[in-house]
């Protein structure tokens, strides 16, 4: 079994940006966040901004921080072009966090099975797989295969829940429980509360499994994440996803615009 990354308590915090940036904006923000002591930089993925190419603009302008993409759709991505991608973007293996998620693909058990162990005959040994999780089987697939699970939209008593289903999956499998990680969306300034809600809105009803999961929540519209009005209320409402996950991803609610990103990105810096 390929080993599985720990993550340093003293900045295990990452950050994470939609794909598609400018690539002069990806470049200062990928060199301010390895200045700040950010773990790790996180880009999705968009039908038409493929994440991986963002990863590229990250990693050139940097030299240690690590790089995830989460996740890559396994309805539009099979693991043989994936690995074609890397290669031809020269992104460093070992500085390679990547997210693969089942996507449109049913059964999705099934679907991530053959992706990961696809991924692990195509890739090299010291590329992590992560796999997006939100439900109890799928995260317990994940402890038992991959080498972080990255879930979202959850609140910090979901996602320590959930961090047990995946140590649960773990154990039966007599492995080490790979890294727990979740995007956290964060907005801060005077449309702080409105850019989460309007994001929050969009998922709560994209499919079927989100709204299930969102009315198992019982939370109102702008609850799951964080809308500071200041900066500096931004730790404080860290902190507890601290207590729950490995590595709290902040997912930044901003334009594309570098004052903005810059506002979240300093106030969440480890």
């Amino acid at each position: 079994m390929m080993g599985v990354m720990t993550v340093s308590t003293s900045a295990h915090r990452g950050l994470g940006v939609t794909a598609g940036l400018d690539a002069g904006l990806a470049g200062e923000l990928a060199a301010h966040c390895e200045q700040l002591g950010y773990q790790s930089l996180w880009s999705n993925d968009e039908p038409t901004a493929p994440g991986l190419d963002t990863l590229a603009e990250f990693a050139a302008a940097t030299t240690k921080i690590q790089l995830g993409v989460g996740v890559l759709p396994l309805h539009r991505y099979q693991p043989a072009e994936i690995a074609a991608e890397i290669e031809r973007l020269e992104i460093d293996s070992a500085r390679l966090w990547l997210g693969i998620g089942s996507g449109a693909l049913s059964p999705q058990i099934d679907a991530l099975q053959r992706a990961v162990a696809e991924l692990r005959r195509v890739l090299p040994d010291t590329t992590r797989v992560v796999v997006a999780a939100m439900r109890p089987r799928l995260c317990r697939l994940g402890g038992a295969i991959a080498d972080g699970v990255l879930l979202n939209w959850m609140l910090p008593r979901q996602a320590a829940k959930a961090r047990q289903w995946v140590r649960e999956g773990a154990a039966e499998h007599i492995r080490r429980a790979p890294v727990v990680a979740s995007y956290i969306r964060v907005a801060v300034g005077p449309e702080a509360n409105r850019r989460l809600i309007e994001e929050e809105a969009f998922y709560r009803t994209i499919n079927e499994g989100h709204r299930e999961h969102f009315a198992a929540m019982g939370v109102p519209l702008g609850s799951v994440g964080i809308a500071a009005s200041q900066c500096s209320d931004v730790m404080d409402a860290l902190a507890p996803y601290h207590s729950a996950l490995d590595l709290p991803i902040v997912r930044v609610l901003a334009d594309a615009d570098a004052t903005l990103l810059n506002a979240v990105t300093e106030a969440a810096a480890p």
